[in-house]
C-alpha cells in the first residue's frame, strides 16, 4: 500500500473517530436526563439539562451547561423566554425517550427527529414551525462553522508536521463545515 493511501486511510479513520468522539449530530434530538439531585422533590436546574445527540450531552462527555447556552440562544432567536424553551425541550425529550438504546451502528433518522423537534417546539411555544426550523438551522450552521474554525490550528499544525497534506486538511475542514464529521 502506498504512503499516500495509508495517509488517506488514516485521515479517514481519524475523521470518523473525531466525529464519533465529538458526537455527530445537530440540534435535532435534544435528549438525555437532567443531573439527579439527592432530594426526591427537587429537579435539576435548566443549565444541567443535557441534550443528547444533537444538543450535545450525555453520550460523548458534553454536558448540561453547554445545553443551557443552546437553550438560551434558541430562546433569543425565537424571542421567547428561556424557561419556556427549556420546558418545551424537556417535554420533547420525555415524549421521544427511547426505551432501549439503538443497535450498534444504527442511528435515529436525523431529519425526522429535527422535523419532530421543530413541530413540538412550535406547538409548545405557539410559534410558526418554519420560524423554529430556521432558528434551529441557523444555530446548527453557526456551530458547525465554529467547530471547523476550532479545528483549523490543529490541521495547520498537522500539515506543517507533514502528517497531512494541505488537500487532506482542506477535506477535513470542509467535512466539519458541512456537519459530516464532528458537527455539533
Amino acid at each position: 500500500m502506498s504512503r499516500t493511501t495509508k495517509i488517506a486511510l488514516g485521515l479517514g479513520a481519524a475523521a470518523v473517530a473525531l466525529g464519533a468522539g465529538l458526537g455527530v449530530a445537530g440540534i435535532a434530538s435534544a435528549t438525555t436526563t437532567p443531573t439527579p439531585t439527592p432530594a426526591p422533590s427537587s429537579s435539576a436546574p435548566a443549565d444541567n439539562f443535557a441534550g443528547g445527540h444533537g444538543m450535545r450531552g450525555g453520550r460523548h462527555g458534553h454536558g448540561g451547561a453547554e445545553f443551557g447556552t443552546r437553550a438560551k440562544d434558541l430562546a433569543a432567536k425565537l424571542g421567547v423566554d428561556e424557561a419556556k424553551v427549556t420546558d418545551a425541550l424537556k417535554a420533547f425529550r420525555e415524549a421521544n425517550k427511547q426505551a432501549t438504546p439503538p443497535a450498534p451502528g444504527q442511528r435515529p433518522d436525523r431529519a425526522a427527529m429535527e422535523k419532530a423537534l421543530a413541530a413540538s417546539l412550535a406547538k409548545s411555544l405557539g410559534i410558526d414551525e418554519a420560524k423554529v426550523t430556521a432558528a434551529l438551522e441557523e444555530l446548527r450552521t453557526a456551530e458547525q462553522a465554529s467547530h471547523a474554525a476550532a479545528l483549523k490550528p490543529r490541521l495547520d499544525q498537522a500539515v506543517k508536521d507533514g502528517t497531512l497534506t494541505q488537500a487532506e486538511a482542506d477535506a477535513v475542514t470542509k467535512a466539519a463545515e458541512k456537519g459530516v464529521i464532528g458537527g455539533r
